[in-house]
């Protein structure tokens, strides 16, 4: 099977390169949401520090969202337009074909986040995390895009077709706006900021700008893994349970 997946993992790249719009909205979106948000309106917000050091974790995990609606269209490309019986024919594993988008939209976040925090230094970030911490920041942002690359990759099974795909990846796309990624939950109005402090993004961009600042928190990284793992889970479980049925 780690043959397969790395046969699969190769097409899917071969494929992400070819198509610009799916590298944009991986890559080259979050440098946008960075220079606007950072460059142009930052001095708006009054968040108690710098505001490239308090939005580059909520924009590293934008960066996450950002490139999943390219891989949900990926996915149901390959289950309605018949490749995946091609596959069958060759004797490819199942497993594989889903892992493969799955590892590639893990690779290509890190490339894209790399390249954000590559910005955000360029504008004045100023991290005092040590080595650990950063390593613990990275493992973060692997889990989360695990996490997501499955929930994404069983979204795009259920679409009826590639174009639905991408919109049911919408949501995940908007939910980081409504955290605070971009300002604190408590500066929200009520209602919102109950929404803010409670949905699965918060306690994860809260670890990573704990981690960033080399202050992490257990109230905040604990239910940050419980959200990555129960999202992996649920997301694994739904795109293969799909996957069978529909192939």
């Amino acid at each position: 099977m780690t043959a397969h997946a790395m046969v699969m993992l190769r097409r899917d790249f071969k494929h992400l390169t070819r198509n610009p719009t799916s590298v944009f909205n991986a890559v080259l979106m979050p440098i946008v949401l960075m220079l606007m948000f950072v460059y142009m309106l930052g001095d708006a917000f009054s968040v108690g520090v710098d505001y490239v050091d308090y939005a580059t974790p909520g924009l590293m995990l934008m960066a996450v969202c950002y490139g999943l609606g390219g891989t949900a269209t990926a996915v149901n490309a390959d289950m309605t337009k018949g490749v995946i019986n091609r596959f069958k024919v060759m004797d490819v594993s199942r497993g594989a074909v889903l892992t493969g988008h799955v590892v590639t939209s893990v690779l290509t976040n890190l490339i894209a986040i790399a390249a954000l925090v590559g910005v955000a230094f360029l504008l004045g970030f100023d991290a005092s995390a040590s080595a650990l911490d950063w390593l613990g920041a990275v493992g973060m942002i692997v889990l989360l895009a695990t996490a997501a690359g499955w929930f994404t990759v069983a979204l795009g099974l259920s679409a009826k077709s590639p174009e639905t795909a991408g919109m049911a990846a919408v949501p995940l796309v908007m939910l980081p706006f409504f955290s605070s990624a971009i300002v604190p939950a408590d500066k929200m109005g009520p209602g919102l900021r109950e929404f803010a402090e409670y949905q699965p993004f918060t306690p994860i961009i809260e670890t990573l700008r704990g981690l960033l600042a080399g202050t992490p928190s257990a109230g905040d990284v604990i239910p940050a893994i419980a959200w990555c793992v129960g999202i992996a889970v649920v997301g694994y479980v739904w795109a293969r349970s799909t996957f069978s049925k529909r192939a």
